[in-house]
């Protein structure tokens, strides 16, 4: 049996805004953290096992702000307004609210295609999984999103 992927919900949906449009893999990472390993294996093979993480991933285990079991970074609270100004927090927001819209649990293990699946059936407003980022970069990113589900299902 496959080994899943740890993966926390809004670095999957980061890939696929990020790379899935695309199909490139991500150079490595001056941080150390795992993104582009993780973006490799799900863009050649879409069923790929993942397991569903909260407060830490694979893609954070090697990187340098990973601290003490979480990330240490902070994040830039003019840009992302009423946004917490821990990294780790904002996550931990951001990946319950992808949680109640996919209707996913910490532990529960789908491939990249059925996250992707879900994301296309039950993602709704995405922009709202966001409210702390601007107007113009959620739509942005929610473009990019949807661009990243199709070319991955296609």
């Amino acid at each position: 049996m496959q080994t899943p992927i740890r993966i926390m919900p809004h670095h999957f949906v980061d890939i696929v805004r990020a790379h899935f449009p695309t199909a490139q893999t991500p150079p490595p990472s001056p941080l150390g953290h795992d993104v582009h390993r993780v973006a490799e294996k799900l863009l050649h093979d879409k069923n790929t096992l993942l397991q569903v993480a909260i407060g830490s991933d694979d893609i954070c285990i090697p990187c340098t702000h990973f601290v003490g079991g979480r990330c240490d970074s902070t994040i830039d609270t003019t840009f992302r307004k009423g946004a917490p100004p821990s990294m780790h927090d904002y996550n931990l927001l951001i990946d319950h609210r992808w949680c109640r819209r996919l209707n996913l649990s910490e532990g529960d293990r789908l491939t990249g295609r059925q996250f992707c699946e879900r994301l296309q059936d039950d993602g709704g407003n995405m922009a709202s999984i966001y409210p702390e980022t601007p107007a113009a970069t959620r739509t942005q990113w929610v473009e990019q999103i949807r661009a990243g589900i199709a070319a991955y299902l296609a």
